[in-house]
């Protein structure tokens, strides 16, 4: 990569969220609508969203489903993973997906020191962002070559 991209330049800032009280139903319900595999967890502060967790798609399958548990009452908090692995807006790339890595994970809130929710970066996004900088390398070969070819004649 050229230049450092700081994971706060590249998050997503619309992220979809839920509270502790939600019902697991309405919670996948909620995934279904937006078309989402993960939720933020927060609870709110004066400061903001404060993030207290992650439920994922698998949580609520593995869970709430495969052991039987009634989706209309039990709540997210009942099946969160807390506290949630998060990251600041100033961490790098490499940070971030050493945290996937060393945690497991594929979505990583981004919090503001005191934990305020502020975006939040995926593997999906990361993948996308290198598939860029692969094309930039590939282009640049291919002039290279282009190039070559022209002045060699």
């Amino acid at each position: 990569m050229a230049e450092r991209l700081d994971i706060g330049d590249i998050c997503n800032r619309v992220v979809v969220f839920t509270t502790e009280d939600m019902t697991v139903k309405q919670a996948a319900e909620l995934m279904r609508d937006e078309h989402v595999g993960s939720l933020v967890v927060i609870r709110d502060a004066d400061l903001g969203r404060i993030v207290v967790g992650m439920v994922t798609d698998r949580d609520i399958a593995i869970v709430a489903v495969a052991r039987d548990f009634e989706p209309q009452t039990l709540r997210v908090a009942d099946i969160m993973n807390s506290p949630a692995i998060t990251t600041r807006p100033d961490a790098s790339v490499n940070e971030v997906l050493g945290l996937m890595r060393q945690h497991g994970i594929r979505r990583v809130p981004v919090t503001s020191d005191q934990g305020v929710l502020i975006g939040i970066i995926t593997l999906d996004d990361l993948l996308e962002i290198f598939a860029e900088e692969m094309q930039v390398f590939v282009q640049a070969m291919t002039a290279g070559r282009h190039h070559e070819a022209r002045t060699r004649v």
